[in-house]
């Protein structure tokens, strides 16, 4: 049990001392908000996806959803998931899906509470600063990632 405590907060450490770098902004506005969401919304409606959409501010408060017509209700859910991962933990759900594919000493992420390790979830930065986070649901998780950085990238 020791043993287990110990890789769990050696990890969490790893994580803060890693996400250092990286300091809060103020929170995204609604106006900053919408543009990611625009940008998110076309992608999706480019490819004919149906999804879920959230956006969250610097304290992963939800700013902005929507939930596609047809898209599953538990996607909602997912969605917000996503966006406060990213910006609790300041990364791109992505990475802790591919830091677990790798198995082994990795597979501690799964203790960390409220990680999404799944790809479409996304920090939105500014100038540094991260000032919220974006999170997509309801497709496949390549294309959860393609709307969720389409909506990023809505912002620069």
């Amino acid at each position: 049990m020791r043993t287990i405590l110990g890789a769990v907060l050696l990890t969490a450490f790893a994580f803060v001392t890693q996400a250092q770098a990286q300091t809060y902004g103020a929170p995204i506005t609604l106006e900053q908000a919408r543009k990611v969401f625009s940008a998110a919304e076309a992608e999706m409606k480019k490819n004919n996806w149906v999804q879920s959409i959230a956006i969250v501010d610097s304290g992963g408060h939800l700013v902005l959803f929507q939930r596609a017509d047809g898209s599953q209700f538990a996607s909602a859910k997912v969605a917000e998931d996503k966006a406060w991962s990213a910006t609790g933990f300041k990364r791109p759900g992505k990475m802790f899906q591919d830091r677990l594919a790798t198995g082994g000493v990795e597979t501690r992420i799964l203790l960390l509470r409220g990680v999404s390790a799944f790809d479409g979830g996304d920090p939105i930065v500014v100038d540094g600063k991260l000032i919220g986070a974006i999170g997509v649901s309801g497709g496949s998780g390549e294309q959860d990632g393609q709307v969720s950085k389409a909506g990023v990238a809505g912002l620069k």
